[in-house]
């Protein structure tokens, strides 16, 4: 039996102007492993994740999401066949804590507005709060304010807005992006949990991370791919370190 396909893309390309960001990117990444995105800066990896999620439509190409081509589809249909992300620079309520961010996600994800009902007394949304505030590793911050929390704690609450939409596939762009070596170490051990239960693509630029949690790595470079394989096979390949690696130091 061929592997499921938890990401395809066949001919990506995206221009602005002169320039093309993503050049012709076809790739298919398997189900069941959490596959990397990695590359200089400039190399196209935002633009294509953004492709990906209708924050952008292609110029030329496709993509499909498990076999579902979602293709030009505005952002929240992409959402609705299941594909959900985090982005780069944070994004949650300062205003409100940790439990409100996470329900707001839940009750968008799942239709509810009310007037004349408050938040919490939806049994099944308190529930799914406190079950995705348990999955992230944020039970202790419950009702602090997100403005309060560390940054490594905001990439946590963001990973639980993006688990809200009860995902397939589930996007993270620079998940460990600015954070200390102890908080970069929790954010990993719950990104690996999380994706024993759903499909991961990460794009990073820590490569102990990288190497760490994903079995399968595409390199991007002047918007096109480089090199595509496992961890040990990129980390070999003379073009990714003249690229992005650097030589091995054996080699110096």
């Amino acid at each position: 039996m061929e592997p499921a396909i938890a990401l395809e893309t066949r001919g990506l390309t995206k221009r602005f102007g002169g320039l093309v960001a993503v050049d012709g990117v076809s790739f298919s990444l398997r189900s069941g492993r959490v596959n990397a995105i990695i590359g200089p800066n400039g190399a196209g990896k935002t633009t294509l994740f953004n492709l990906v999620t209708g924050e952008l439509r292609p110029d030329d190409g496709e993509v499909l999401a498990a076999g579902v081509p979602i293709t030009g589809l505005p952002p929240h249909r992409i959402v609705r066949e299941g594909v959900s992300r985090t982005l780069q620079i944070k994004s949650v309520f300062g205003g409100l804590t940790v439990a409100d961010n996470v329900r707001a996600a839940v009750m968008a994800h799942q239709g509810i507005r009310s007037a004349f009902r408050p938040a919490a007394s939806y049994r099944a949304v308190g529930e799914r709060v406190d079950a995705l505030i348990d999955e992230v590793g944020l039970a202790r911050h419950r009702d602090r304010k997100a403005s309060a929390l560390s940054y490594g704690d905001v990439a946590l609450l963001e990973l639980a807005l993006a688990l809200a939409a009860e995902p397939k596939l589930l996007l993270l762009d620079e998940p460990v992006c600015g954070m200390g070596p102890e908080e970069t170490e929790r954010a990993v051990a719950r990104i690996r949990a999380v994706a024993s239960k759903v499909d991961v693509v990460i794009i990073e630029h820590d490569m102990e991370v990288v190497f760490s949690l994903a079995s399968h790595i595409v390199v991007m470079a002047s918007g096109a791919i480089l090199a595509e394989g496992t961890p040990d096979e990129i980390s070999r390949d003379p073009r990714v370190q003249e690229a992005y690696l650097g030589a091995p130091e054996d080699d110096e």
